[in-house]
């Protein structure tokens, strides 16, 4: 495979699921981990992604100033998101995960609308503080500096104590028969405390995240009630997720 076969599949994963590790890419693209490597210090030079510790993210992922954000297939994550504001009512308590699909539905939330929201992410309390009829209450703890996240011990305890009414749960792969997957092990821990901490989780994702899977589970795909996509519910691509949950 060419260089820029090379560089256009990196750069396709990035933006599809936020963050990519090395390792996984060099099995994807059946080359070595320094090839990989030299590949994403190439991209992150030339501005088209940013390189991190055991991989890289999309330049979109981990700034919260919106306007200057790029943010991969936004006009299908603000479809998703005009989708899930559909569902939120007045007085709800309302939890939301980190991503890019739930940062916009934190940008479209009607500012009249009264609602408590919880969320370990910064760059989604930071969206929210504009709108004077949220409370925002964040869910402290160690930050996760890739994702702006925060995971450990602390906000697995104060998820415990919650009984949201809806997550809003980001993924970043989801399959009919490998579930909800992660790449990073205390995210996973963090999610599946958010799934335990709500009586209804919905699933806001591209359709390119659709039938991926990563290497740690988060749930079963019957542990979510309902899955919002840009696509019409009726869409072949989803079909094998009707049997066990409501789609949107």
């Amino acid at each position: 495979m060419l260089k820029e076969e090379r560089h256009q599949v990196i750069l396709n994963e990035v933006r599809i699921h936020n963050k990519v590790l090395l390792t996984d890419i060099a099995e994807l693209l059946k080359v070595s981990p320094d090839t990989v490597r030299r590949d994403i210090k190439e991209l992150h030079d030339a501005n088209k992604l940013k390189r991190v510790h055991g991989g890289a993210i999309s330049l979109g992922f981990n700034h919260y100033n919106y306007a200057n954000r790029e943010i991969y297939s936004l006009e299908k994550k603000s479809k998703i998101a005009e989708k899930g504001i559909s569902l939120l009512k007045e007085g709800q308590v309302v939890l939301l995960s980190g991503g890019t699909t739930n940062l916009e539905l934190a940008r479209l939330i009607p500012p009249y609308l009264k609602i408590t929201c919880f969320t370990p992410s910064l760059p989604i309390a930071v969206q929210l503080l504009p709108k004077p009829n949220i409370e925002i209450i964040f869910i402290g703890g160690r930050i996760n500096k890739d994702s702006q996240i925060t995971i450990g011990g602390g906000p697995l305890a104060a998820l415990s104590e919650l009984k949201a009414d809806i997550c809003f749960l980001g993924v970043n792969s989801i399959h009919p028969s490998d579930g909800v997957t992660e790449f990073d092990w205390e995210i996973v821990q963090l999610k599946k405390a958010m799934i335990k901490a709500s009586k209804k989780v919905v699933v806001p994702s591209i359709s390119e995240k659709i039938n991926s899977a990563q290497r740690y589970k988060i749930c079963d795909v019957d542990a979510i009630d309902l899955l919002i996509t840009e696509l019409d519910k009726k869409d072949p691509l989803l079909q094998s997720y009707g049997k066990n949950i409501g789609l949107m």
